[in-house]
């Protein structure tokens, strides 16, 4: 039997058109340094390229600070911690810290040290944000759902626990921000880096707005809260992206509400539907 030549042609064309399509795409690799990591029972997902812009990523640099090697410096204010190596080295983190008024201040030490630490709420959060943290009054285990993170150092002052901690975090996209409950919080890959640094009765240092800004320069909110460079002429485009981003916001919230009183509503019409059925059935 002779195969029909338009036949012929029409399964070339098919074959051609499949070899030829694009190839779903591939998520990028992930930054050096920030790979997931099998932490014992845990398997700490990668960090996102996203959250890793800039200067972001851990790296060793210039330090021009007086503290001797050994030291943790904070700068709530560029949102920085730094690990002092000596001989004007310093390792730097990117970090999230307390919200005004909740930040730590002064200078500290580690008083203890814990590898996936549990956690329990202090006594002030659920009193301020019982509504948030009652449930959890009892104690969290360590995990990978507790806000700890993989690992945390406890700051003392003057022989005391100061319930400030440094650790590591679940929320990625919180790097950066100051919107913590007051504690100092790293990418879990960063706190098992600076954890494996760290000796008990390491000093704590955190930098007032005078040294920060002598040190690390001005800095200044991105329109998602994250601290960059100032930059004076991003001032207005900051602004115009955060008003983007506040009605977005607003108009997920109100599309979340419909959609929940459309449930709510299709839920009611079942059960008076229900309920009129058997009326008339009875």
């Amino acid at each position: 039997m002779i195969p029909n030549p338009s036949r012929v042609l029409s399964l070339i064309a098919v074959l051609f058109l499949a070899a030829c399509a694009a190839k779903p795409m591939e998520p990028p690799p992930p930054v050096p340094g920030y790979e997931e990591v099998q932490d014992g029972e845990f398997l700490i997902q990668a960090v996102d390229a996203k959250h890793l812009q800039g200067t972001t990523p851990r790296s060793e640099v210039d330090y021009a600070g007086p503290e001797k090697a050994g030291t943790i410096v904070v700068d709530t204010h560029s949102r920085r911690l730094y690990y002092v190596l000596g001989e004007g080295k310093a390792m730097r983190y990117a970090i999230a810290v307390g919200r005004e008024g909740l930040a730590f201040h002064g200078s500290g030490h580690v008083g203890r040290k814990e590898e996936w630490p549990s956690w329990t709420p202090t006594a002030n959060m659920l009193r301020t944000q019982g509504d948030t943290y009652r449930e959890y009054a009892g104690g969290l285990p360590g995990g990978l759902s507790n806000p700890l993170g993989a690992r945390a150092l406890y700051l003392y002052r003057g022989g005391r626990d100061t319930y400030f901690r440094i650790h590591g975090t679940i929320d990625n996209a919180s790097i950066g921000r100051a919107t913590s409950a007051g504690c100092i919080r790293l990418f879990n890959q960063d706190a098992i880096d600076l954890y494996n640094r760290v000796k008990l009765g390491t000093t704590v240092k955190v930098r007032g707005l005078e040294e920060s800004l002598a040190l690390d320069g001005r800095f200044m909110d991105d329109a998602r809260g994250r601290a960059i460079p100032y930059d004076e002429t991003m001032i207005e485009k900051i602004a115009e992206e955060r008003a983007a981003l506040e009605a977005q916001m607003a108009a997920d919230a109100a599309a979340e509400a419909a959609a929940a009183d459309a449930a709510a509503a299709a839920e009611q019409a079942a059960a008076d539907a229900a309920i009129a059925s058997g009326a008339v059935q009875g």
